[in-house]
Protein backbone atom coordinates (compact mmCIF):
# COMPACT_ATOMS: atom_id res chain seq x y z
CA UNK A 1 0.00 0.00 0.00
CA UNK A 2 2.76 2.43 1.00
CA UNK A 3 6.18 2.48 -0.63
CA UNK A 4 9.10 1.11 1.36
CA UNK A 5 10.57 4.62 1.77
CA UNK A 6 7.36 6.43 2.80
CA UNK A 7 8.93 7.35 6.16
CA UNK A 8 12.58 7.15 5.14
CA UNK A 9 14.86 9.23 7.35
CA UNK A 10 12.26 9.96 10.01
CA UNK A 11 12.58 9.17 13.69
CA UNK A 12 9.52 8.18 15.70
CA UNK A 13 8.91 7.73 19.42
CA UNK A 14 5.95 5.50 20.30
CA UNK A 15 4.76 5.30 23.90
CA UNK A 16 3.14 2.04 24.85
CA UNK A 17 5.17 0.65 21.97
CA UNK A 18 5.83 -2.80 23.40
CA UNK A 19 2.56 -4.43 22.42
CA UNK A 20 -0.82 -4.04 20.74
CA UNK A 21 -1.54 -1.05 18.55
CA UNK A 22 1.64 0.74 19.62
CA UNK A 23 3.85 -2.13 18.48
CA UNK A 24 1.91 -2.44 15.21
CA UNK A 25 2.51 1.24 14.49
CA UNK A 26 6.20 0.94 15.38
CA UNK A 27 6.65 -2.17 13.24
CA UNK A 28 4.95 -0.55 10.27
CA UNK A 29 6.92 2.67 10.64
CA UNK A 30 10.19 0.72 10.73
CA UNK A 31 9.20 -1.30 7.67
CA UNK A 32 8.61 1.96 5.80
CA UNK A 33 12.02 3.42 6.65
CA UNK A 34 11.66 5.14 10.03
CA UNK A 35 13.86 4.59 13.06
CA UNK A 36 11.69 3.89 16.10
CA UNK A 37 12.10 4.29 19.83
CA UNK A 38 9.75 2.12 21.89
CA UNK A 39 8.78 3.49 25.30
CA UNK A 40 6.87 1.79 28.09
CA UNK A 41 7.08 0.43 31.63
CA UNK A 42 7.71 -3.25 30.82
CA UNK A 43 11.33 -3.39 29.66
CA UNK A 44 11.25 -7.12 28.89
CA UNK A 45 8.29 -6.62 26.56
CA UNK A 46 9.96 -3.61 24.95
CA UNK A 47 13.16 -5.55 24.30
CA UNK A 48 11.26 -8.41 22.69
CA UNK A 49 9.34 -5.96 20.50
CA UNK A 50 12.51 -4.15 19.41
CA UNK A 51 14.20 -7.46 18.63
CA UNK A 52 11.33 -8.47 16.35
CA UNK A 53 11.70 -5.17 14.48
CA UNK A 54 15.48 -5.35 14.12
CA UNK A 55 15.35 -8.99 13.02
CA UNK A 56 13.04 -7.88 10.21
CA UNK A 57 15.63 -5.32 9.12
CA UNK A 58 14.29 -2.25 10.91
CA UNK A 59 15.98 0.21 13.27
CA UNK A 60 14.61 0.14 16.82
CA UNK A 61 15.66 0.95 20.35
CA UNK A 62 13.91 0.99 23.72
CA UNK A 63 13.70 3.24 26.73
CA UNK A 64 11.88 2.23 29.89
CA UNK A 65 9.46 5.06 30.64
CA UNK A 66 6.59 5.85 32.96
CA UNK A 67 4.68 8.57 31.10
CA UNK A 68 3.28 9.82 34.43
CA UNK A 69 6.73 11.17 35.23
CA UNK A 70 7.71 14.26 33.23
CA UNK A 71 11.42 13.85 33.89
CA UNK A 72 11.34 10.28 32.56
CA UNK A 73 9.46 11.38 29.46
CA UNK A 74 11.95 14.20 28.85
CA UNK A 75 14.85 11.78 29.33
CA UNK A 76 13.33 9.34 26.82
CA UNK A 77 12.93 12.08 24.23
CA UNK A 78 16.52 13.22 24.72
CA UNK A 79 17.69 9.61 24.51
CA UNK A 80 15.82 9.23 21.23
CA UNK A 81 17.51 12.30 19.76
CA UNK A 82 20.93 11.18 21.02
CA UNK A 83 20.44 7.71 19.54
CA UNK A 84 18.93 8.58 16.15
CA UNK A 85 19.85 12.26 15.64
CA UNK A 86 16.39 13.81 15.66
CA UNK A 87 12.74 13.40 16.59
CA UNK A 88 10.17 13.83 13.83
CA UNK A 89 7.12 11.85 15.01
CA UNK A 90 5.63 11.41 18.47
CA UNK A 91 2.89 8.82 18.92
CA UNK A 92 1.13 9.10 22.27
CA UNK A 93 -0.31 5.61 22.63
CA UNK A 94 0.27 4.73 26.30
CA UNK A 95 -3.07 4.35 28.09
CA UNK A 96 -4.66 2.94 31.20
CA UNK A 97 -8.28 2.04 31.89
CA UNK A 98 -10.54 -0.16 33.97
CA UNK A 99 -14.30 -0.48 34.12
CA UNK A 100 -15.88 1.09 37.18
CA UNK A 101 -19.17 2.95 37.76
CA UNK A 102 -18.39 6.56 38.58
CA UNK A 103 -20.05 6.44 42.00
CA UNK A 104 -17.59 3.75 43.00
CA UNK A 105 -14.53 5.31 41.37
CA UNK A 106 -11.92 6.34 43.91
CA UNK A 107 -9.95 9.57 43.57
CA UNK A 108 -6.81 7.46 43.19
CA UNK A 109 -8.37 5.43 40.38
CA UNK A 110 -9.43 8.62 38.63
CA UNK A 111 -5.98 10.16 39.08
CA UNK A 112 -4.17 7.10 37.77
CA UNK A 113 -5.94 7.07 34.41
CA UNK A 114 -5.79 10.85 34.01
CA UNK A 115 -2.06 10.73 34.79
CA UNK A 116 -1.31 8.07 32.19
CA UNK A 117 -3.60 9.20 29.39
CA UNK A 118 -3.96 12.98 29.60
CA UNK A 119 -0.96 14.08 31.62
CA UNK A 120 1.30 11.59 29.86
CA UNK A 121 0.24 12.99 26.49
CA UNK A 122 0.85 16.56 27.62
CA UNK A 123 4.26 15.64 29.00
CA UNK A 124 5.24 14.02 25.71
CA UNK A 125 4.07 16.94 23.61
CA UNK A 126 5.69 19.52 25.88
CA UNK A 127 9.07 17.79 26.10
CA UNK A 128 9.13 16.94 22.39
CA UNK A 129 8.24 20.43 21.18
CA UNK A 130 11.73 21.88 20.54
CA UNK A 131 12.84 18.74 18.73
CA UNK A 132 9.71 18.51 16.60
CA UNK A 133 10.08 22.19 15.75
CA UNK A 134 13.63 21.46 14.54
CA UNK A 135 12.56 18.52 12.37
CA UNK A 136 13.59 18.85 8.74
CA UNK A 137 10.51 16.86 7.76
CA UNK A 138 8.13 18.91 9.86
CA UNK A 139 7.10 17.66 13.27
CA UNK A 140 4.16 15.33 13.75
CA UNK A 141 2.20 14.36 16.87
CA UNK A 142 -0.39 11.59 16.80
CA UNK A 143 -2.38 10.67 19.91
CA UNK A 144 -4.58 7.59 20.15
CA UNK A 145 -8.00 8.36 21.63
CA UNK A 146 -11.57 7.04 21.15
CA UNK A 147 -14.93 8.41 20.07
CA UNK A 148 -16.18 7.29 23.48
CA UNK A 149 -14.31 10.33 24.75
CA UNK A 150 -16.66 12.45 22.66
CA UNK A 151 -19.93 10.63 23.33
CA UNK A 152 -19.21 9.71 26.96
CA UNK A 153 -18.25 6.31 28.29
CA UNK A 154 -20.53 4.92 31.01
CA UNK A 155 -18.43 2.85 33.36
CA UNK A 156 -15.21 4.58 32.34
CA UNK A 157 -15.65 8.27 33.14
CA UNK A 158 -11.94 8.61 33.90
CA UNK A 159 -10.83 7.30 30.50
CA UNK A 160 -13.56 9.22 28.64
CA UNK A 161 -12.54 12.46 30.32
CA UNK A 162 -8.86 11.84 29.62
CA UNK A 163 -9.45 11.09 25.93
CA UNK A 164 -11.70 14.15 25.56
CA UNK A 165 -8.94 16.21 27.14
CA UNK A 166 -6.40 14.82 24.68
CA UNK A 167 -8.63 15.81 21.77
CA UNK A 168 -8.94 19.37 23.11
CA UNK A 169 -5.20 19.53 23.79
CA UNK A 170 -4.36 18.26 20.31
CA UNK A 171 -6.59 20.78 18.56
CA UNK A 172 -5.17 23.56 20.70
CA UNK A 173 -1.60 22.58 19.85
CA UNK A 174 -2.47 22.24 16.16
CA UNK A 175 -3.18 25.98 16.16
CA UNK A 176 -0.46 27.06 18.56
CA UNK A 177 2.29 25.01 16.90
CA UNK A 178 1.17 25.06 13.27
CA UNK A 179 3.44 28.03 12.59
CA UNK A 180 6.35 25.94 13.87
CA UNK A 181 5.70 23.32 11.22
CA UNK A 182 4.24 20.82 13.70
CA UNK A 183 1.07 18.94 12.78
CA UNK A 184 -1.03 17.54 15.62
CA UNK A 185 -3.75 14.94 15.07
CA UNK A 186 -5.60 12.16 16.86
CA UNK A 187 -6.80 8.71 15.79
CA UNK A 188 -9.96 7.14 17.23
CA UNK A 189 -9.84 3.35 16.82
CA UNK A 190 -12.96 1.25 17.08
CA UNK A 191 -13.03 -2.37 18.31
CA UNK A 192 -9.78 -3.91 17.06
CA UNK A 193 -10.22 -7.66 17.04
CA UNK A 194 -6.57 -8.68 17.24
CA UNK A 195 -5.87 -6.78 20.45
CA UNK A 196 -5.84 -8.29 23.91
CA UNK A 197 -8.34 -5.75 25.19
CA UNK A 198 -11.07 -6.60 22.68
CA UNK A 199 -10.40 -10.31 23.10
CA UNK A 200 -10.74 -10.06 26.87
CA UNK A 201 -13.71 -7.66 27.02
CA UNK A 202 -15.81 -8.89 24.14
CA UNK A 203 -14.74 -12.13 22.46
CA UNK A 204 -13.94 -14.21 25.55
CA UNK A 205 -17.09 -12.98 27.31
CA UNK A 206 -19.34 -13.98 24.42
CA UNK A 207 -20.14 -10.41 23.36
CA UNK A 208 -18.07 -10.46 20.18
CA UNK A 209 -20.98 -10.87 17.76
CA UNK A 210 -22.90 -8.03 19.41
CA UNK A 211 -19.91 -5.70 19.27
CA UNK A 212 -19.41 -6.48 15.59
CA UNK A 213 -23.05 -5.56 14.93
CA UNK A 214 -22.46 -2.20 16.57
CA UNK A 215 -20.23 -1.23 13.65
CA UNK A 216 -21.59 -0.12 10.30
CA UNK A 217 -19.25 -2.57 8.57
CA UNK A 218 -20.36 -5.44 10.83
CA UNK A 219 -16.87 -6.60 11.79
CA UNK A 220 -13.90 -5.89 13.99
CA UNK A 221 -10.94 -3.90 12.75
CA UNK A 222 -7.28 -4.93 12.73
CA UNK A 223 -4.24 -3.33 14.32
CA UNK A 224 -2.92 -2.76 10.81
CA UNK A 225 -5.91 -0.49 10.10
CA UNK A 226 -4.74 1.84 12.85
CA UNK A 227 -1.11 1.60 11.78
CA UNK A 228 -2.08 2.55 8.23
CA UNK A 229 -3.86 5.64 9.54
CA UNK A 230 -0.79 6.52 11.61
CA UNK A 231 1.45 6.20 8.54
CA UNK A 232 -0.81 8.49 6.52
CA UNK A 233 -0.82 11.18 9.21
CA UNK A 234 2.95 10.97 9.78
CA UNK A 235 3.93 11.00 6.12
CA UNK A 236 3.93 13.59 3.37
CA UNK A 237 0.58 12.16 2.29
CA UNK A 238 -0.96 13.96 5.26
CA UNK A 239 1.14 17.11 4.99
CA UNK A 240 -1.91 19.43 5.00
CA UNK A 241 -3.80 17.63 7.75
CA UNK A 242 -3.71 19.02 11.28
CA UNK A 243 -6.17 19.33 14.13
CA UNK A 244 -8.07 16.32 12.79
CA UNK A 245 -9.50 13.32 14.61
CA UNK A 246 -9.23 10.43 12.16
CA UNK A 247 -11.97 7.93 13.07
CA UNK A 248 -11.04 4.34 12.21
CA UNK A 249 -13.89 2.41 13.80
CA UNK A 250 -15.87 0.79 11.00
CA UNK A 251 -18.66 3.30 11.52
CA UNK A 252 -19.35 2.32 15.13
CA UNK A 253 -19.77 5.92 16.22
CA UNK A 254 -22.62 6.28 13.71
CA UNK A 255 -24.49 3.16 14.71
CA UNK A 256 -25.89 1.77 17.92
CA UNK A 257 -27.36 -1.71 18.43
CA UNK A 258 -29.27 -2.28 21.66
CA UNK A 259 -28.12 -5.28 23.63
Amino acid sequence: MFTHDTLQGRVALITGGGSGIGLEIATTYARLGASVMLAGRNEERLQAAAQSITQAGGAAAVCKTDVRNYDEVKHTIETTVDRFGSLDILVNNAAGNFICPTAGLTPNGWRTVIDIDLNGTFYGCHAAYPHLKASTHGGCIISIITMLGVSGWPGAAHAASAKAGILALSRTLAVEWGGDGIRVNTISPGPIGDTEGVKRMYIDSGLGELEEKKTALGRFGRKQDIANAAVYLASDLGAYVTGDNLIVDGGRWLKYVAQ
